[in-house]
């Protein structure tokens, strides 16, 4: 293994700010323990979300607390929580906003009023996204891209931070609307959301058929999700663990250079440049919440998964030989060898 360098931020105000995120981290988690139970890698996984200022696709089957999940975060974060249920008939104006006619009463005169929508949230969780026509989901999607959305000519930006969550459930394939593999890649992670061990499903049944009585108590503002995003793209990275990144994440591509064979047999297209670069920063939220001012390779390979899963597309062979995408990146991580000597 790799020798970890004993690089820091900055300055002094760059360290006491990691620290305060740090302590803020774990008391968001013991906030959301008071009715989240279990999932620890999926809250990880969103917090990073939100630590980077990315966007994330939550998959599951239902019942798993998707929604709850987030609302909660929400509420401990006292960030403004919108939640949109996406439908056949959801239009683009039900999302960004309309002009309104309306009529002033002291005038009489009618004139237009912009009337926002559900999108103006520091928080959005758009519910079964695959469930619109993709006119509409790219709405929501220039959104997240933009920060900002336009109606009528005029444009109006969002407040910070912004994050949209969206869910897919992936039993349900009749009447669904996939998003494309470009608009896949617009997310930073695709979190997968699985059923809890018998224990802790157990612990959810007791707890929510009792009476339950919690409070949330809020950590942390909007102002200081921004101050960590802003601190996160500071963490120093070595240049062997940004080598590491690139060639596993240009391992992928079946055309590429030195592209393993299992990955020309089974994969259509690999992943982007911006697999990369989210897997890089990423990694730096990661590093930061436990007590770390670098990346290291192991937090490159965390994360692995929730980036690369939505951004490897498979081909008929591997879907005949039921190979998935997780199954491709465990491939690859053991493939691609860690450097065995100075980061």
């Amino acid at each position: 293994m790799a020798t970890e360098p004993k690089t820091a931020l900055e300055s002094s105000d760059d360290i006491a700010l990691a620290e305060q995120m740090q302590s803020a981290t774990q008391r968001i988690l013991s906030e959301l323990r008071k009715l989240i139970i279990g999932q620890d890698e999926v809250i990880e996984q969103v917090l990073l979300s939100l630590f980077v200022g990315g966007n994330s696709l939550i998959v599951g089957v239902p019942g798993l607390a998707k929604t709850l999940l987030i609302h909660s975060i929400a509420q401990v974060l006292d960030l403004k929580f919108s939640r949109i249920q996406f439908t056949p008939d959801l239009m683009p104006s039900d999302i960004t906003g309309t002009d309104l006619i309306q009529e002033d009463p002291d005038s009489g005169h009618r004139r237009m009023v912009f009337a926002p929508g559900p999108i103006f949230a520091n928080i959005v969780l758009a519910d079964e996204i695959n469930r619109t026509p993709p006119k509409t989901q790219a709405a929501l999607l220039e959104a997240m891209q933009e920060h900002r959305v336009t109606v009528q000519g005029r444009t109006y930006e969002l407040q910070e931070p912004f994050h949209v969550f969206a869910t897919q459930n992936p039993i349900e394939l009749e009447g669904t609307y996939p998003l494309p593999e470009a608009q896949l890649d617009r997310f930073m992670f695709k979190i997968a959301m699985d059923h809890l061990p018998a224990a802790e499903e157990l612990e959810v049944v007791r707890s929510t058929t009792a009476v339950q009585s919690y409070r949330f108590e809020n950590v942390v503002t909007g102002a200081d999700i921004v101050a960590y995003q802003n601190l996160v793209r500071k963490v120093p990275v070595s240049e062997a663990v940004l080598r590491y990144t690139l060639d596993l994440v240009r391992t992928t591509r079946p055309n590429g250079d030195g592209s393993p064979e299992f990955v020309q047999k089974w994969v259509s297209y690999g992943a982007s440049v911006r697999a990369a670069q989210y897997l890089v920063l990423g990694a730096k939220a990661r590093a930061l919440v436990r007590g770390r001012y670098h990346v290291n390779f192991e937090d490159i390979r965390a994360l692995a998964g929730p980036v690369l899963r939505h951004r490897i597309l498979t081909n008929f062979h591997a879907e005949s030989e039921k190979v998935s995408s997780d199954q491709l990146i465990d491939r690859l991580l053991d493939t691609i060898k860690i450097p065995s000597s100075g980061l």
